[in-house]
């Protein structure tokens, strides 16, 4: 999303080549050579919350790497999911939730981890980029879980319990193909769901 104002130039710049935007959309808009994708990562936020209480956790935990509109959406939806499965079980559910200022591993991600689950949290969702690394480290020292984000992150690690996924890969592949086809959806904006 960081790429907003460079590719709002080099789309002018640079007509005949075609541009893929993630989690953003240029500023003014997406030129006919470019196609911005988004996502409704509240979806499977909700999803990731929901499937969490579900399998009996209700001290969980939200790191965010950044107050950033695609990390803000995971958030709520995890709360909201977490909220609605709490209720059709008649339980309570506390959340601890913050955001760590980086998408980047720090050491200090993992003491601040280790302390919430060392406190009773049983799962954090790690929306962070590489912060989450540092959360998955954490889990793994202390005998926890954790929730990935974006892609499938369960091979990284035996604490990732599920991933809150939003198809990054299959978007951008369906995009690379239509540009080798000669059907690139330039000028268009994709945000994309569970739908």
């Amino acid at each position: 999303y960081l790429f907003g104002p460079s590719i709002a130039t080099a789309q002018e710049l640079y007509p005949e080549v075609n541009f893929i935007l993630v989690d953003g959309v240029p500023d003014g808009g997406a030129a006919s050579n470019t196609l911005a994708i988004l996502y409704k990562e509240e979806q499977s936020g909700f999803l990731a919350g929901y499937a969490a209480v579900k399998e009996g956790m209700t001290e969980l935990g939200f790191m965010g790497g950044m107050a950033v509109p695609a990390v803000v959406r995971f958030g709520y939806g995890y709360l909201a999911g977490a909220n609605y499965a709490a209720a059709e079980d008649g339980v309570k559910v506390n959340v601890r939730y913050t955001y760590l200022g980086t998408f980047g591993e720090d050491p200090i991600i993992v003491t601040q981890s280790e302390a919430w689950y060392r406190d009773g949290v049983q799962a954090i969702f790690a929306s962070a980029g590489g912060a989450g690394n540092s959360v998955m480290r954490a889990a793994e020292d202390t005998d926890n879980v954790m929730i990935g984000v974006d892609v499938d992150q369960s091979a990284e690690s035996d604490s990732v319990i599920t991933s809150a996924m939003k198809n990054l890969k299959g978007s951008v592949y369906e995009a690379v193909k239509a540009a080798k086809e000669g059907t690139f959806p330039g000028g268009q904006i994709w945000n994309l769901g569970a739908a």
